[in-house]
């Protein structure tokens, strides 16, 4: 039988190697844990020499895993999962939340939205580390080291848990300059017509605009000379008079508000692109990621009334 020292050495080692693995570089893990690069490396020789097999290939520009490297991985994470909810089942019913919470956002969402908002829970939450990063789309959630990921649009694995924020319709709309000089579409046909900006993010149809009127649903291919990756870009060529956009109605609130946007085609109903609390399934769900989901929610609808 295994002492509690050699159990809690066991238990140190899965983490540190599941820290290894996702972020795939010593250097981001030394980063992380506040620990010399050598000094990182050098556990992990220790860890590979005390388990007797190599866990990890190290080139100079990237870590592979083993085949016994794998197994490893595969192993940890239920056992540091259930020590995860072994401790969240516990500090459930302490007053204070601690610990650390990892959060994931896409960057306009995010940057304008979530990041306000996270200071806000900070200063309520002091004893609580809280790390947000933004990224361009949704990560695996199963195999990245986060704990939420706020998400536009509801996620393909029913192995995760989607809590619903905030209702997101999508709206159709120019600037007055550009509907001036260009003529205002009455039908989704007519779109064809129009120079459309176009969203290059990860869909794989997004020249395809699709809408909805009274149970009957419409699509139409759109084209146009100008095109961007990132939505704030996209939005601020549609202000400058380019073309018309579909944006979430997140982003184009204020300026419709301001009259620097109109709405077109609205018997028309592109779909929702609702956003969600995206985290893993659990027995006990962590206090930290379910006190941070509520004030979001409460705080999002805030935010929008």
């Amino acid at each position: 039988m295994k002492s509690g020292k050699e159990l809690s050495t066991s238990t140190d080692d899965l983490s540190f190697f599941h820290r290894v693995a996702t972020h795939g570089s010593l250097t981001a893990v030394a980063r992380e844990l506040g620990l010399s690069l050598p000094a990182v490396s050098k556990r992990l020789s220790l860890l590979e020499q005390r388990l007797g097999v190599q866990l990890i290939r190290r080139t100079t520009r990237r870590l592979d895993l083993t085949p016994e490297g794998q197994l490893y991985l595969e192993g940890a994470r239920p056992i540091l999962r259930q020590l995860e909810e072994l401790e969240s089942a516990l500090s459930n019913r302490q007053p204070l939340l601690r610990g650390k919470l990892n959060i994931n956002a896409s960057f306009g969402f995010g940057r304008r939205h979530v990041a306000p908002l996270l200071s806000t829970f900070a200063a309520e939450h002091p004893h609580l580390e809280l790390s947000l990063q933004l990224s361009s789309q949704p990560l695996n959630t199963l195999d990245a080291d986060i704990d939420i990921d706020i998400r536009i649009g509801e996620p393909p694995d029913s192995r995760l848990i989607a809590h619903h924020l905030l209702d997101n319709p999508r709206i159709l709309c120019a600037s007055p300059a550009y509907l001036a000089r260009c003529g205002t579409p009455s039908t989704v046909a007519d779109l064809a017509q129009h120079n459309c900006i176009v969203l290059r993010q990860y869909e794989s149809d997004y020249a395809i605009w699709r809408f909805s009127r009274a149970g009957r649903e419409y699509s139409q291919k759109v084209h146009g000379t100008l095109s961007s990756n990132d939505g704030e870009v996209a939005m601020r060529l549609a202000l400058d008079g380019h073309g018309l956009i579909l944006r979430s109605h997140w982003d184009a609130k204020e300026h419709l508000e301001r009259g620097d946007l109109v709405a077109l085609l609205p018997e028309y109903h592109p779909p929702h692109a609702n956003i969600y609390a995206v985290y893993q399934q659990r027995r006990h769900v962590p206090q930290r990621i379910s006190e941070f989901t509520r004030f979001l929610t409460q705080a999002l609808a805030e935010r929008f009334r």
